[in-house]
């Protein structure tokens, strides 16, 4: 339901404003998580995921081709694991920055609910473990030294381990009050330009929940409004980004599709929307 609230928000609109071509290739079939079995507990529907993201994948790949912005809604964070797949067919590995409450630098052996979502930047970056390694799944897909994560506030034990081994740029919340947004972001650029793609990935538990409480694991303390769009916009400048997924929406929880519509306005930022 994620994808249908910010398409219900006028997102095709808001994008052709900006003076874009926008084409809409429709939701990418996925199992439906109560009607199908969980499988291994430590990651669960790992398998299903991996169908849907297989989807994904082709579908990021053909749009990269034809020269088209990849903008990949959700939904799960999961989703995330195709569109890095489909840059990567065609780019090769790439850099990405990781809006966030979450480090999802999870694996099925330090997860402790076993959600894949939370596991999606360790896959990424080929540190999840085996079952994320099987040949022709497209990754590893980032390289460590290209990876920026901003916004985070709530990390496992086992991510902040893997965090002491990367080198990964990481934003804190309590960084981004102490260093400023902007800067913070700045510095996150230039950390993950280079060759190929860069990529981000915006999960709408970054924003305090107090301006998008349409979430499935709210985190207090989060990027305000301004933070939020000021954030985007210093990408749209940068001209950098190749790519962007919105994900995490959950309708259910959300209020008169606030998030949703939140969901659209920064999309428009990182696709380049100004005041003046």
């Amino acid at each position: 339901m994620g994808p249908s609230a910010i398409r219900y928000a006028d997102l095709a609109a808001r994008i052709a404003e900006l003076g874009h071509e926008v084409v809409d290739r429709g939701n990418v079939e996925t199992a439906v998580a109560e009607a199908t079995s969980v499988g291994d507990e430590r990651a669960r529907f790992l398998p299903q995921i991996k169908a849907t993201c297989e989807r994904i994948s082709r579908l990021v790949s053909s749009a990269v081709r034809d020269e088209f912005v990849p903008v990949v809604l959700g939904g799960d964070h999961s989703v995330v694991l195709g569109t890095l797949a489909g840059l990567r067919e065609v780019h090769g590995a790439g850099g990405a920055i990781w809006i966030d409450a979450h480090g999802d630098l999870n694996s099925p052996e330090t997860s402790p609910p076993g959600n894949v979502h939370g596991m999606v930047l360790a896959a990424a970056l080929g540190l999840a473990g085996e079952q994320f390694r099987e040949p022709g799944w497209g990754l590893p897909a980032l390289d460590p030294g290209r990876t920026a994560l901003i916004g985070v506030r709530a990390l496992d034990e086992g991510e902040r381990t893997l965090l002491g081994k990367l080198d990964a740029m990481v934003f804190t919340m309590s960084d981004v009050d102490r260093l400023g947004v902007e800067r913070a972001v700045r510095k996150a650029l230039a950390h993950v330009a280079g060759p190929g793609f860069v990529h981000v990935s915006l999960d709408m538990d970054a924003l305090d929940p107090d301006v998008a409480p349409g979430v499935g694991t709210p985190v207090r303390g989060g990027l305000s409004y301004r933070e939020a769009h000021l954030t985007l916009e210093l990408v749209a400048e940068s001209g950098l980004a190749s790519s962007l997924d919105v994900v995490e929406v959950n309708p259910i929880l959300d209020r008169e599709n606030e998030t949703g519509e939140l969901a659209v306005e920064l999309i428009t930022s990182a696709l380049g929307a100004r005041i003046l």
